[in-house]
């Protein structure tokens, strides 16, 4: 995972569509009263409320300092700790572990699904949706025309975001011991906040393309890649991303 430090604040008031999508996928959660259930990868604790509503005891956890402050501030009454997705332990085990829109973010997948299975009870589900395989591929197109363009090739970051196809996903659970239940795999155009949605998307989500260049170059590069996007991605008014999704719930043998 990059090194990036999250803007909290920005990423309830103009990326709340993070946290929307996530509320339909607790729908495949489930969540019961009294059952312990883990938010991996919870954020600003949004979504660990509203599991919490459902009268679950629910811990979060994510490896942003920023998002957990904030959590904390807004949702006292949960737990929520500074943890490493490929490296946590529980002494209980929980029923049930939730992430949403977080696993994309890490490379070593192996390690996050090995966590995942032994912090679960025998029987516990695991429910998650990440970006799948050609998840932005035309806003990351974008932005490495527009250096390549500027004579920046030599300065591109390379990808390192983790966009399984589902054959590659279900097969690492199945190796780690999880049998799979449900999975959905689709494209969904996601609308972006305000007249400047996209250069917002790309400076929240993608600011470590540009740990090589300057700030005045970054802004040269933002504004060529939303001048290269509008005919496709502007559309009535509005700024789209070109998200595609892989959900699953799989359970612990």
């Amino acid at each position: 995972m990059p090194e990036i430090k999250w803007n909290a604040d920005l990423y309830d008031n103009k990326h709340s569509f993070v946290s929307k999508y996530g509320e339909d996928l607790i729908g495949w959660l489930q969540p019961q009263e009294d059952e312990r259930i883990l938010d991996l990868g919870c954020g600003t604790g949004l979504l660990a409320n509203e599991i919490r509503n459902y009268g679950a005891d629910v811990i979060g956890i994510d490896n942003s300092l920023e998002m957990v402050a904030k959590a904390k501030a807004a949702y006292p009454q949960i737990r929520f700790e500074v943890r490493n997705a490929t490296d946590f332990t529980f002494a209980e085990k929980f029923d049930a572990v939730f992430s949403n829109a977080v696993l994309h973010w890490i490379n070593e997948s192996a390690k996050v699904v090995a966590c995942v299975y032994n912090a679960l009870a025998p029987g516990g589900r695991f429910v998650m949706e990440m970006g799948g395989k050609g998840n932005n591929k035309s806003i990351m197109g974008a932005i490495k025309k527009a250096m390549v363009d500027e004579g920046l090739a030599d300065k591109i970051v390379a990808d390192f975001w983790y966009f399984p196809s589902v054959a590659e996903y279900t097969a690492l659970l199945e190796a780690h011991g999880f049998t799979v239940r449900q999975v959905l795999y689709f494209d969904r155009d996601t609308e972006l906040m305000g007249e400047d949605g996209m250069a917002d998307w790309i400076k929240m989500f993608s600011s470590f393309l540009f740990k090589n260049i300057s700030t005045k170059q970054a802004e040269t590069i933002i504004a060529k890649t939303v001048d290269h996007l509008k005919d496709r991605h502007y559309k009535n008014g509005k700024w789209y991303a070109d998200y595609v999704r892989l959900r699953v719930k799989a359970i612990r043998n």
